[in-house]
Parts: C-alpha cells; sequence; structure tokens
C-alpha cells in the first residue's frame, strides 16, 4: 500500500534547516566545553583557571565552577530544544546571543583604543551572535518551529 502524498508534504515541511542545525550544534559546543571545565574545576581547582570561561560567560566566571555548570545546563537545553525545532528554544537562543552582544560592548569598546587582535576577535563575537539573531529572527526560519 503507497503512503498518500499528504504524508511526504508534512515529512518535507518539518525538515531541519541547515542553519538551525548548525546553531544547535554550536549551544551542544558551547555546553560540553562549560561543563568539561566546571566539573575539571568542581574536581580539582587548581587544575583549571576561571579565566577559560570568560569569553563564554563575561565576568559570571568568578563566581565559581557552578556558574559554569548551569551555563552548561542552560545552552544545552537551547541547542536539543533547536535540534527537536521548539519555538520556545529558538526564542531563549535569540535571548541568550543578544545578551551576549550586550555583555561584549565593554570589551569592544575597550579593545577599540587600539588596533590590534583582540578587537578583531571582539568583533567577530558581536558579528556571529548577531547572525544567530538575524537567521533565528527571520519569519522564514521561524515557519519550522512549532
Amino acid at each position: 500500500m503507497r503512503p498518500s502524498p499528504a504524508i511526504f508534504l508534512l515529512e518535507l515541511k518539518v525538515m531541519r534547516p541547515a542553519g538551525v542545525t548548525a546553531i544547535a550544534i554550536l549551544f551542544c559546543l558551547v555546553a560540553a566545553y562549560l561543563a568539561v571545565l566546571g566539573f575539571l574545576r568542581l574536581a580539582s581547582p587548581e587544575t583549571v583557571s576561571l579565566s577559560l570561561g570568560a569569553p563564554l560567560l563575561h565576568g559570571l566566571e568568578i563566581s565559581g565552577p557552578y556558574v559554569f555548570l548551569i551555563a552548561a545546563g542552560t545552552a544545552s537545553i537551547v541547542g536539543f530544544g533547536l535540534l527537536r525545532l521548539k519555538n520556545l528554544a529558538r526564542r531563549a537562543a535569540i535571548v541568550l546571543a543578544l545578551a551576549g552582544v550586550v555583555l561584549l560592548i565593554p570589551k569592544f569598546s575597550a579593545d577599540a583604543a587600539d588596533l590590534s587582535l583582540r578587537l578583531l576577535m571582539a568583533g567577530f563575537a558581536v558579528m556571529i551572535r548577531m547572525a544567530i539573531v538575524w537567521y533565528l529572527w527571520q519569519s522564514s526560519t521561524a515557519e519550522n518551529f512549532r
């Protein structure tokens, strides 16, 4: 017995866009990185420096390894939500990326005093976060989420 064409149309509509997959993988990689740092710091406080989380935690890393684990949990939930095309995860990813841009403004303005690799890296971090916001905000991307 052959399935009806309506089933095929439904399956095509729920396919995950490649951009969403890339953003979800990025969130999962960030979660894994922060979780490893957090667990290493809990197991042996002298093995890793808290400053390794500074590019992702923007000052919150001084609160200790539990912040690393909380951020890792949040990033993993958002990443898996994006993989499952949950609209709440899309909105959370937008908010987290915008918060990252806002928290990068002081670093970017401090690095703008001289042209250096640090300024380039801060600008690159802002651009990646804004690209995530722009992509997830588009109505063509939002239509894929439920």
